[in-house]
């Protein structure tokens, strides 16, 4: 049985804890690995090892951070095959998929590479009588990312990748699930040139992650995952003093607007709602056509195209997406179906006794479709996280619109229409913080920011672009005066102003 184990300055760490969490092959449903989860003594030791290398390297000049991004981002590409096919292998998401999840998180890398930019500060020459006044951004010290099962690769990289540029340490806790490319980004870094110590992987539980938030060393933390457990961290590492960003949980609406061209619809809401059996934050599993006319029009679109959708074993090139991550989660995406069908909703297509594959024992639920949701059925209120499809009806613009602004979550929504004023209304009025017009999926490039509203993120600094680099430093800001020795006559008593 392979066995997975922490790294802890630049080496594989393996400590004297029994705690172990067991790494499933989603497609087969066997175990394939056991992963070693921390006890106290591996944390301290992790954190301890990130303080002392932190030093040195954040007096690194950025040019030469810089550079260990540079090979950093060589060396994923290189390995790039390899690691997709390790992902696909603990996630279940098919090869292509996995690409992508690694292309978005070194697009960041890209990004990072940047970084003597980035963190300039300003300077104002004679801001008053022979004063001047300039700012740093410095690094905050030892800070932490706790990352779930669905991007095990692009969202490591969205964290560490601007943290370590920036001058960080970084204690990467990512989800026990499919914790192994986690490690090989971690082990390529060391390839690049990063000192040892630097970055370090820690498996474990959630006495790991508390002790993560309470741990004083640690100035910030980075999460994402379901918003219960995002509420808890922002709580938990706000009280212990520290700087947090946590991202929670979606129901990312698609707007259809009666002028929509629906084959183009068709075609992005087929794979933003089961593109990685639904396993995305930013998926689209609730669609909205205004209109009962569009409604109908859309539905009889939808079906046929749901119908072509393949489920098969992720290594398979024809398949679209292939199974759940864990039977646990299987188990919870069909308990929300069975719900939906109790609260009245009309269950179109079945995804539990369609497009399975035969031969497999592994997790797979094929595509299901939702007609007739309303907004007061808890199976529409709730995040779902599987490959689930509703469909709530919208009478008017101002009702689709409030639909995704009411909502609980308020990660992303799109609005498909050929109209410029009801889009450039509509991504000016809804209550969401990621907005995509005729684009399912409205993942912000990397020198943007990603970042929801209301429950859907806790903390108020976004991921990567410069809202990444203002989350990892602190400022400080210098007034300086060099007196020629004569005398000023100033008051000392007196705040000092600039005129």
């Amino acid at each position: 049985m392979r066995k997975i184990v922490h790294f802890i300055a630049g080496k594989d760490f393996e400590d004297s804890s029994e705690n172990t969490a067991s790494v499933f092959a989603p497609n087969t449903g066997e175990v394939q690995a056991e992963v070693s989860l921390a006890n106290a003594s591996t944390l301290s030791h992790a954190i301890e090892t990130a303080q002392a290398a932190q030093v040195e390297w954040a007096a690194t000049n950025p040019q030469r951070r810089a550079r260990v991004m540079f090979k950093f981002k060589e060396l994923v590409e290189a390995n790039r095959d390899r690691l997709a096919a390790l992902l696909s292998s603990e996630h279940g998401k098919v090869l292509v998929d996995a690409q992508g999840d690694i292309q978005r998180g070194l697009e960041v890398i890209e990004f990072a590479c940047g970084i003597p930019h980035a963190q300039k500060g300003e300077y104002t020459e004679g801001a008053g009588p022979g004063i001047d006044v300039y700012s740093m951004r410095q690094a905050l010290g030892v800070v932490a990312g706790i990352t779930p099962f669905n991007f095990p690769a692009m969202i490591p990289m969205w964290m560490f990748g601007v943290a370590i540029a920036c001058g960080n340490a970084f204690i990467l806790k990512p989800s026990e699930r499919d914790p192994s490319v986690p490690i090989e980004l971690a082990k390529l870094m060391i390839e690049a040139g990063l000192p040892a110590g630097v970055l370090n992987v820690v498996h474990g539980n959630k006495e790991v992650v508390d002790r993560i938030l309470d741990d004083q060393t640690i100035k910030a933390v980075s999460f994402v995952g379901s918003s219960d457990i995002a509420n808890y961290v922002y709580e938990r590492g706000a009280r212990a003093g520290k700087r947090v960003q946590a991202m929670g949980g979606a129901k990312n609406h698609g707007i259809v607007m009666p002028d929509a061209d629906l084959d183009q619809v068709v075609t992005d809401l087929v794979g933003a709602a089961y593109g990685s059996a639904g396993e995305r934050c930013m998926a689209l599993p609730v669609v909205v056509p205004v209109g009962d006319e569009t409604a109908e029009k859309l539905k009889a679109k939808l079906i046929p195209a749901i119908k072509n959708i393949m489920v098969s074993h992720s290594e398979d090139p024809n398949a679209h997406y292939g199974p759940v991550v864990t039977a646990a989660h299987k188990e919870r995406v069909e308990s929300y179906i069975d719900l939906a069908i109790e609260e009245g909703a009309e269950l179109v297509y079945d995804g539990r006794t369609s497009q399975i594959p035969s031969d497999s024992h592994g997790y797979f639920i094929g595509p299901t479709f939702f007609d007739h949701v309303t907004k007061n059925m808890r199976s529409y209120q709730e995040e779902i996280f599987g490959p689930v499809l509703q469909m709530v009806r919208a009478k008017d613009f101002n009702e689709a619109v409030n639909l995704a602004s009411d909502h609980q979550y308020g990660n992303g929504v799109a609005m498909y229409t050929r109209n410029g004023h009801a889009a450039r209304e509509f991504a000016q009025r809804v209550n969401v913080g990621m907005v995509g017009i005729n684009v399912p999926i409205p993942v912000p490039v990397a020198y943007h920011t990603f970042g929801g509203w209301k429950r859907s993120a806790f903390g108020d600094t976004n991921q990567h672009g410069m809202e990444g680099v203002k989350f990892w430093t602190k400022v400080k800001t210098i007034t300086q005066r060099w007196p020629d020795g004569s005398d000023t006559n100033d008051n000392a008593f007196v705040i000092p102003t600039m005129g």
